[in-house]
């Protein structure tokens, strides 16, 4: 049957037909394969909390049938977690996406059901952060940008080490990983978008609530394969505006003015006139962005004399050192968005509410190719597989059936559709019932060979896919 594209067991009369195409994408699904695991764990990830009880979403880049870490990776204060029982379900820790001075975030699974737990280290210090960020995080849910808190236990460890836990919805690819793919190049004006809408929703919900995050930065920014949508995680600095109960805040690099002074002060032992407000989170936002935009880490620069004697020319520099791929008017909407975030005065830096009214966020712009391979969603987007020959031959049913019969190995198919005019035309969608067999699927179908090209595999919004948004052009590379 004509059809029969991604079969790896092909007929002799397929074999004769393809050649070695056949033998190409094995070898290819093999190398890819061996490549998968020896892919080692992103350092990014070591303040991950994040995945919600839903079909499972196993996270292709760390394959494996699952291991413990060994105590001494996590230090002698840090059990590994194992095995362990929390709100009525026995969970099995799968792999650690990473560890910090205080604690060390676990992906779990209990059936079928994926999370994280974030396990702290017992003392004085880590108590105070279990306590302040499950205390903030059962304040603020309910909002899609904030992560999902499912609940607090303490577990005992096999050393009869008593630890605090968070149990968190399990979250996908950070900021930081992304800004590791555009070095030098900046993102697409639509992930900076997608990602300053996102987030700003986050912060204004929290400021109405009367929180300060605290340490906003790359990391702390996390995506949702199955919400599509950017959230924000680690509550451990926050604190109520007016009662600043932390000496030391944000991060370095991405740290206010005001911040850096009052840290300072309190390095000092001395106490600031003013305490630190909901600014603080609009500047580290505001420089994330035109990290973003940029491609450069901005560190030193926002340390260097002249960002203190003039940020707003360095920001038109670097505005105009990028390559104008889109039109002027919308990258200078985001260039006045990103300068009324850094003001050195908190009192004349826009909130978090007020730029959402700006232009920039009414824009429409498409995705690149890029931000589809990185960006996780329930839907899948196969290029090079079908073309003009097999729309208007009499085998399309037959060749349409064959690519949800491939697509089913990796989960439940909801929906196909592979549009006969443009846009989309010859494109291949499918829409999984999760995300997380989506993943799969875009990993293990990525570089088959099939007459003589390579297919690709990418994601697909799936609100656009509803609504019958196909994107025709995809944008160039910045």
């Amino acid at each position: 049957m004509r059809g029969a594209h991604f079969r790896p067991s092909l007929s002799v009369k397929r074999l004769q037909r393809h050649g070695a195409c056949g033998l190409v994408y094995r070898q290819a699904a093999c190398r890819a394969s061996r490549a998968e695991s020896s892919v080692s764990l992103s350092p990014v990830m070591a303040t991950y909390i994040g995945a919600r009880p839903r079909p499972p979403r196993p996270r292709p880049r760390y394959h494996g049938g699952g291991w413990y870490p060994e105590p001494e990776r996590l230090g002698s204060n840090l059990p590994p977690l194992g095995v362990f029982q929390a709100h009525g379900r026995l969970w099995r820790a799968q792999r650690c996406l990473g560890k910090g001075s205080s604690a060390a975030v676990y992906r779990v699974t209990s059936g079928s059901a994926r999370a994280a737990v974030k396990q702290f280290v017992h003392d004085t210090k880590s108590d105070y952060g279990f306590l302040t960020e499950s205390g903030v995080l059962e304040d603020l849910q309910g909002h899609r940008n904030i992560v999902t808190l499912y609940g607090r236990f303490s577990n005992l460890s096999y050393t009869n080490q008593r630890c605090n836990c968070i149990l968190l919805e399990l979250l996908d690819v950070s900021v930081s990983e992304l800004l590791l793919h555009s070095i030098n190049r900046g993102h697409s004006m639509w992930m900076i978008q997608h990602c300053a809408r996102d987030v700003l929703n986050a912060l204004a919900f929290i400021h109405r609530e009367g929180y300060v995050h605290a340490d906003l930065k790359p990391c702390n920014i996390l995506w949702s394969a199955e919400d599509e949508c950017f959230k924000l995680i680690d509550f451990g600095l926050s604190f109520q505006e007016g009662n600043q109960d932390v000496k030391y805040i944000q991060t370095d690099g991405y740290r206010a003015p005001e911040a850096e002074l009052h840290n300072i002060l309190a390095q000092m032992g001395l106490e600031s006139n003013t305490e630190c407000t909901t600014a603080v989170d609009v500047w580290s936002l505001g420089i994330i962005l035109l990290e973003m935009f940029s491609g450069i880490k901005l560190k030193e620069t926002i340390k260097s004399p002249q960002w203190k004697a003039n940020s707003s020319a360095i920001i038109d520099s670097i505005f105009a050192s990028k390559d104008m791929v889109y039109s002027a008017i919308p990258v200078y909407h985001l260039r006045d968005v990103i300068k009324s975030m850094l003001h050195d005065d908190p009192a004349q830096r826009t909130t978090a509410e007020h730029a959402l009214y700006n232009p920039f966020f009414s824009i429409p712009f498409a995705p690149h190719i890029e931000d589809l391979v990185m960006l996780p969603t329930p839907v899948l987007r196969l290029l090079n597989v079908i073309d003009d020959s097999h729309l208007q031959c009499e085998e399309y049913e037959d060749v349409v059936e064959d690519v949800r019969e491939e697509c089913q190995k990796f989960g439940p198919v909801m929906s196909l559709l592979v549009p006969k005019e443009n846009p989309g035309k010859g494109q291949v969608f499918v829409e999984f019932r999760s995300a997380a067999d989506c993943k799969i699927a875009q990993q293990m179908l990525t570089g088959r060979m099939f007459d003589g090209k390579f297919v690709v595999a990418t994601f697909y919004p799936l609100c656009a896919y509803k609504r019958g948004y196909l994107y025709h052009t995809v944008v160039a590379d910045t």
